[in-house]
């Protein structure tokens, strides 16, 4: 399949911005009345898109203690788990464990391993979208900017500050809890509209058959 291009960052940025969740919609829970209706709320979905955050490390051989935050998004909401919390580390481990909800993000299947290793759980029924855009002809990496550009006609934009703020903070910034936030939200909106972006994408071409066999090749 010849490879196909995905939208610049220069050519996202001319589609209308991506319409983010209201702030009334991110949720970062604190206290156990915070868990429960996160709890409620997350295993009642059927469907979560799904990131993670963790704080930058600057020193060569500095050991990694993430991920720092996690988060969980609907459609129409976002939860935010900090992993310092217990609560959130267990609910964390609940909802990447249960089959029945699918988890859907971009770049998982590099970090499958190492998040199944510090979480302690055993991955299921997650979905890197990555993988769906290869099979369209895209390159390994398309990323949630291109594919919000491609899926949604929206823009997405990404700040380099915020990525790389210290996400293992007690306290999140507003940038960081609307860039989280996004992350999140983001996947979800294009794993909902994949079905019919997928509709209208050219078919994939048919692979040549394997060529016969010659008898000097097949050593008789």
């Amino acid at each position: 399949m010849t490879r196909r291009k995905a939208p610049t960052k220069e050519e996202s940025a001319l589609l209308p911005p991506f319409v983010a969740l209201a702030d009334s919609a991110i949720h970062i829970p604190a206290s156990d009345e915070d868990f429960a209706r996160a709890r409620a709320a997350l295993l009642a979905a059927s469907v979560l898109g799904f990131d993670t955050e963790s704080k930058p490390l600057f020193q060569v051989g500095a050991k990694d203690t993430g991920p720092h935050l996690v988060q969980f998004a609907t459609t129409t909401e976002c939860w935010l788990l900090q992993m310092r919390r217990a609560e959130a580390f267990a609910l964390t481990r609940e909802v990447l464990g249960d089959a029945r909800i699918t988890k859907a993000g971009f770049g998982l299947d590099n970090d499958r391993s190492q998040l199944q290793g510090r979480l302690q759980v055993e991955m299921q029924n997650v979905i890197d979208l990555d993988r769906i855009f290869k099979r369209h002809g895209f390159g390994a990496s398309t990323g949630v900017r291109a594919a919000i550009a491609m899926v949604l006609g929206e823009s997405l934009r990404k700040s380099k500050k915020v990525t790389t703020s210290n996400w293992s903070n007690e306290r999140l910034t507003e940038s960081q809890i609307r860039y989280a936030a996004n992350d999140a939200h983001a996947p979800a909106m294009v794993f909902a509209h994949l079905a019919t972006w997928e509709a209208k994408q050219p078919p994939a071409p048919a692979r040549p058959a394997p060529r016969p066999r010659t008898a000097a090749q097949s050593g008789t």
